[in-house]
């Protein structure tokens, strides 16, 4: 679907009859949805077109083309979190979509609000919250006030939410109305509740959609996150209840399936699979819920998916869009809703169909990991580097760094398998091993990066030792000789018959990416199942004495090295080849396939773990 998207949308993405593309929340459900694939998949064409998307409009100093200020428009915050997405990739101009998010930041800092503090939808729609605002504003707000040390922002977000639960919840089917008017003024509000009269089936999917994007950045420590989280399990057994038995999917008027003129609506039976998948993986809702959640994608598939004669695909039956008030006066009526427009590949549709069908792709494969955890080491690879706002953050082969120097991508691929990534900041201890299945040990320092390094000592290959023969699963990656603190490193490795040596191979001149190539034999798919060619460059070769064995030799060099010990398992390569710069398809020729590899690694590594 997203190729499809994309080859209608070759240039810019023009929404519903627009004839010129603008800045729009549509642009900014879709640039996610892309985002949501490059990170499936690691090729590199999916960043370049939300990087080239974005650059049509952000300028050198913040300011965004289209994009007006004053009118307070909450829909206008969306493609914000593509703006954040670009922020933190390595790129040279990554400043301006800062300045760009700041932009957008401010106008929710001065947005107008109802007397209780929630945001009004638009400027030109005073008094009135509506449920497509929470998901217009608040997971943006969120991720910014994660990355931009905000933490006094949680309690707004977490108002906004509650200010719904609080007004639009009906107390009798626990469905969410479309929206509330504070001032009671509006024709279509009632005027005891301020309510608008239906449940607007994609009203309530951008509610559904809103909490579990939200809980993506709110503090686990957050006394509100509890909150956000009853919220999502209050509406979960709401829309199993709502769901069609017969086809799985969900009405444009949630609650009146059997009402003359209504019909079975795209864009919202995605949100709501969306949001039952996500919140039962992560375990916001009872696991059960996944169940509804295949059903409906299942229904999906069936009534809606539509493969093209051109070999694209195409989704049909969504509404075209659903407001309240303005010219003409949307009255908000069980007729007003039947009455807008069906479409075609509406963006509102493609996009949810997107995370909807990514969150089913994850659910086939996360039983892995279920249950395990992956930790990476902090302590002896301990580098640090100033942030914008001048602060040290650490940095390199760490799982947060979504830069080309970090193992965001690759911990990426652990969390959708099922398993949770830790970090350990201190010396291995059998108590801060204790839980941990897999323990990563990413070039260790040397006193030419870090001030103080703290190198491997007896005690600490003491302690591993013991862990992994009680059926841990170590893997260590060295790095060129002279990067890596190898000697006492050496010392662990030892231990499990393994040595780095200290030659280097694969240098690689330039962009001669090929000086990098090895192939991963056909023959022996054991770890690599997926994967044939990968690149590794500057990396030390092994040495191997029983119990290790070569898990891939290249023209008489041992690459990869396999040590089973006791009840454990030791994986060993010479260099930290699997980080962001060398998996997110940005960097290296697209024929090189070290995404699945990193992927295959992954899922071998778990499954080596004893039960």
């Amino acid at each position: 679907m997203a190729d499809s998207f994309i080859a209608r949308n070759k240039d810019s993405i023009l929404v519903g009859k627009n004839t010129f593309a603008r800045w729009d929340y549509e642009q900014g459900l879709m640039l996610k949805a892309i985002e949501k694939v490059w990170y499936r998949t690691g090729e590199g064409k999916y960043f370049e077109y939300i990087r080239k998307d974005l650059d049509q409009y952000v300028k050198e100093d913040g300011s965004i083309r289209t994009y007006k200020f004053d009118d307070f428009n909450i829909d206008n915050i969306p493609p914000g979190r593509a703006l954040l997405t670009m922020y933190q990739q390595t790129q040279p101009d990554k400043e301006k979509y800062k300045k760009a998010a700041d932009l957008l930041w401010k106008q929710l800092s001065e947005q107008p609000r109802t007397k209780e503090g929630g945001y009004w939808h638009k400027k030109r729609y005073p008094n009135q919250m509506w449920l497509d605002g929470l998901f217009m504003g608040e997971p943006f707000a969120a991720e910014y006030s994660m990355l931009f040390n905000h933490p006094e922002h949680f309690d707004d977000i977490a108002k906004q939410f509650e200010l719904i639960e609080k007004y639009a919840v009906d107390e009798k089917t626990g469905l969410v109305y479309h929206a509330y008017d504070e001032s009671k003024e509006q024709q279509w509000a009632d005027k005891k509740t301020g309510r608008s009269p239906h449940f607007w089936a994609r009203a309530i999917g951008w509610y559904a959609v809103a909490i579990v994007e939200v809980l993506d950045y709110f503090p686990k420590d957050h006394p509100k996150r509890a909150e956000l989280i009853s919220y999502i399990n209050r509406l979960a057994p709401v829309l199993a209840k709502y769901q069609d038995k017969q086809s799985g999917v969900w009405y444009q008027i949630v609650d009146q399936g059997t009402r003359k003129g209504n019909y079975l609506e795209a864009s919202a039976s995605c949100m709501f699979v969306y949001a039952l998948a996500k919140a039962s993986r992560l375990g916001y809702i009872p696991a059960t819920y996944a169940a509804t959640a295949k059903k409906g994608y299942d229904g999906i598939l069936k009534t809606f998916i539509e493969k093209e004669a051109d070999g694209l695909i195409s989704i049909n039956k969504t509404v075209s869009v659903g407001g309240l008030g303005g010219t003409p006066y949307r009255d908000g009526s069980y007729e007003y809703y039947l009455s807008e427009p069906i479409r075609k590949n509406d963006l509102k549709g493609v996009g949810p169909f997107i995370y909807a069908s990514v969150e089913m792709e994850i659910a086939t494969e996360n039983a892995v990991g279920k249950g395990k955890k992956v930790a990476l080491d902090y302590y002896f690879n301990h580098e640090f580097r100033k942030k914008a706002n001048g602060k040290q953050e650490p940095f390199h082969y760490t799982w947060e760094d979504r830069q080309h120097s970090g193992f965001w991508l690759w911990g990426n691929t652990f969390r959708e398998l099922g398993a949770k990534t830790v970090s350990i900041p201190a010396a291995p201890t059998a108590e801060n091993l204790k839980g941990v299945n897999v323990y990563i040990i990413v070039d260790p320092d040397t006193k030419k990066e870090t001030a103080n390094p703290n190198f491997i000592q007896p005690k600490d290959i003491a302690e591993i030792e013991k862990w992994v023969k009680a059926g841990g699963v170590l893997m260590l990656m060295a790095n060129d000789t002279a990067n890596c603190e190898i000697p006492h490193f050496n010392q662990l490795a030892k231990v499990f018959g393994i040595q780095f040596t200290s030659r280097n191979r694969n240098m690689v001149q330039g962009l001669q990416f090929e000086q990098g190539r090895l192939d991963i034999p056909t023959s022996d798919k054991t770890i690599f199942k997926n994967a044939s060619k990968i690149y590794i460059k500057e990396l030390s070769p092994l040495a191997l004495t029983p119990p290790a064995k070569s898990a891939l030799t290249d023209h008489g060099d041992i690459i990869f090295g396999v040590s089973k010990y006791g009840k454990g398992t030791v994986f060993a390569v010479g260099d930290p080849w699997l980080y962001n710069e060398y998996t997110d398809g940005r960097r290296i020729d697209t024929t090189f396939e070290n995404f699945e590899a990193g992927k295959d690694l992954a899922e071998w590594l778990l499954k080596q773990t004893v039960k």
